[in-house]
């Protein structure tokens, strides 16, 4: 088997056929199989992908793992010499992942490859970017620079840092030797500590744009948007503690705390004059964001799980992200 195509599935059962249906109609040179690791869906996924796609292979969770617990699931049951993780808000393209797979071919000195990534509305969606550090997010948060790779579109090929996990090709024998996704993530981060990891073992990560693919974009994160902004800062932490130790944990909430402050400072201003609900909206969440981060402990919080009351549930208990 050349190729295995985890998808991670949890309530996607809007965007899941049209995803199905484009890797089926646009690969033809490739011998690849789908996996679908489903997250305890309760929409009728499961049973539509049973009843419509009979050749994919069903993984179920029955519980929502969360992205790298489910992956990793997904990621067992695969056989090929690549894994593709692809989230199920994406279109391929024609041909997209015949010139994938022909491209990573080309490149045995790669672990990983990113591909082109667009929006609905045929945008770059800019799915490639350096890896954080406490310098870029000061840069980023004083609006000196921008959280991507400067006067590149993704129009050439490149060497990149990490690319984002709502498609990014890894050879499965890299994978194994990594253990996968690191499963204290439970969302956001844990594409960029795995893409981390293999560079740290001395792999490059390649991107080609001959690979095209269409991302829709959060579906699930939509119905909760708080609470996986809230997760997200979370993981952010994580990987600050993971990979630059107490320093960088601590060194991260100043520069949140910066970050979060200036981007208040800009809604407020709009809100003063425009009546705008986006902006009011996005104002409110920037309160209880900036007000968890103030009163966070980070090294307690990256050791223990303990964290400040914040009206909004973990989307997973503290114990089981901090084993």
């Amino acid at each position: 088997m050349k190729l295995s195509i985890v998808i991670i599935c949890w309530n996607d059962l809007k965007v899941l056929p049209a995803c199905l249906k484009s890797i089926y109609e646009q690969t033809s040179s490739t011998e690849f199989e789908v996996i679908l690791s489903d997250n305890g869906s309760t929409d009728g996924s499961v049973q539509f992908v049973r009843e419509h796609f009979p050749r994919a292979i069903i993984v179920e969770n029955r519980a929502n793992l969360g992205y790298a617990r489910g992956n990793n699931a997904g990621i067992r049951a695969a056989r090929g010499e690549y894994v593709l993780i692809l989230n199920p808000d994406t279109i391929i393209h024609y041909a997209a992942l015949d010139r994938w797979i022909e491209f990573a071919d080309k490149h045995p000195d790669a672990g990983a490859f990113g591909c082109r990534v667009l929006n609905p509305d045929g945008t770059f969606q800019d799915p490639a970017r350096p890896f954080p550090t406490i310098a870029h997010y000061l840069l980023v948060a004083l609006y000196l620079r921008p959280n991507t790779y400067r006067g590149w579109h993704g129009q050439t090929p490149r060497e990149i840092d990490w690319q984002s996990g709502c498609s990014i090709l890894v050879r499965r024998e890299l994978l194994d030797r990594l253990g996968g996704f690191d499963e204290r993530f439970f969302y956001h981060y844990e594409e960029v500590d795995l893409c981390y990891r293999i560079h740290q073992a001395g792999w490059r990560i390649l991107y080609t744009p001959d690979a095209v693919i269409t991302h829709l974009g959060g579906q699930s994160i939509g119905r909760f948007p708080v609470r996986f902004e809230l997760e997200k800062y979370r993981n952010r932490y994580r990987y600050f503690h993971k990979h630059f130790g107490r320093r960088g944990a601590i060194q991260c909430r100043w520069v949140t705390l910066l970050h979060l402050r200036l981007r208040q400072i800009g809604y407020g201003l709009i809100g003063l004059f425009s009546r705008d609900e986006p902006a009011r909206n996005r104002l409110d969440m920037l309160r209880v964001i900036t007000r968890w981060n103030r009163e966070l402990e980070p090294l307690r919080f990256a050791q223990t799980g303990e964290e400040p009351h914040s009206g909004y549930e973990p989307l997973v208990p503290a114990a089981a992200a901090t084993k």
